[in-house]
């Protein structure tokens, strides 16, 4: 659902929003887009671990929840705010960036723990 998204919301972007959004906002909108993209990505990627056995299911879930958490604040607010020029609302954009920071050492630091204990 996330890719999907994704996907709409940047063809929405180019399409529809070219002739509506100044430089500087087509540029934060396209950012959110691409952020966006990219960790939808991971949230593909996180099932498809867990059943190579690579990572916990538990640690899928909480590493999804953090990109999920991420999407939402990081790229949610960017997209409001280059749709609405809100720019109190670019200070909920670090705790998305901080959200998928935690998700890749957690994916990072879950994928060594999990190796390390099928190994022994």
């Amino acid at each position: 659902m996330f890719l999907a998204l994704a996907v709409g919301l940047g063809a929405f972007g180019a399409h529809g929003l070219r002739d509506r959004l100044d430089p500087y906002e087509m540029a934060v909108y396209e950012k959110a887009v691409f952020y966006h993209f990219v960790h939808a990505l991971g949230l593909l990627v996180l099932p498809a671990l867990a059943k190579a056995g690579l990572l916990s299911s538990a640690g899928a879930s909480r590493v999804g929840w953090m990109l999920a958490t991420g999407v939402l604040l990081f790229s949610g607010s960017l997209y409001v705010l280059a749709l609405t020029g809100v720019r109190t609302l670019g200070a909920v954009t670090p705790f998305g960036g901080v959200a998928f920071i935690a998700a890749w050492a957690m994916l990072a630091w879950d994928l060594v723990q999990y190796s390390d204990r099928s190994h022994t």
